[in-house]
């Protein structure tokens, strides 16, 4: 089954679904087979490793669920106890700090490795106009008679012409790297979030 057919079924299958609750689950599952088709599976790969559309159909549009299933889905979770919540409520000073200690790591860890990103494409610029620069003042020193200072620019224009393609390929795969890794932990996230509408 390729994804045509595969997110075809599936919308047909979520038809009691609202509109928008069942474009979510579309796109989600489109999004995964398109992640799974980069990472050098074929079509019909991707969509197999998903599973069949009954077992990723919520149990409320899903006919086939045994009753235990359903039992155990609309059981409601367990309460907490009294104690619980007071050690909760006055843990939260040290348990929150370091919850938004923790983020705010995270979060300056991902932004410094953007910004190691856009150094490497900064320097990729500057390698590109040295190599332009390099090379027009080289000629154009060569035809005006410096024939040594020409060719030394000439020299070190195609240098850093050298440098810049280096550099292109290594800013492209640090890039792409980044990009695939963030879109796989929001798909991550996005999973956890259906997983848990389904159980409620």
């Amino acid at each position: 089954m390729n994804k045509q057919e595969f997110l075809q079924r599936l919308h047909d299958a979520l038809a009691d679904l609202p509109q928008e609750e069942r474009q979510e689950r579309l796109t989600f599952y489109s999004e995964m087979i398109d992640d799974r088709m980069e990472e050098g599976l074929s079509q019909e790969e991707a969509v197999a490793q998903i599973g069949s559309i009954e077992d990723i159909l919520p149990p409320s549009t899903n006919p086939s669920a045994p009753p235990e299933t359903v039992k155990s889905i609309v059981k409601p979770s367990r309460t907490l106890k009294a104690w619980e919540i007071l050690l909760l409520v006055l843990g939260s000073p040290i348990w929150l700090s370091l919850l938004i200690a923790a983020l705010a790591i995270l979060v300056s860890i991902y932004a410094a490795w953007w910004s190691v990103i856009i150094s490497l494409w900064a320097c990729f610029g500057a390698f590109c106009g040295g190599a332009f620069g390099g090379i027009v003042a080289g000629i154009a020193m060569a035809v005006s008679g410096d024939a040594f200072a020409g060719f030394a620019l000439l020299g070190a224009g195609f240098v850093c012409a050298g440098l810049s393609i280096f550099t292109f390929f290594v800013c492209k795969a640090a890039t792409k790297a980044t990009v695939t890794l963030t879109k796989k932990a929001v798909l991550s996230v996005k999973k956890r979030i259906f997983e848990k509408e389904a159980a409620v």
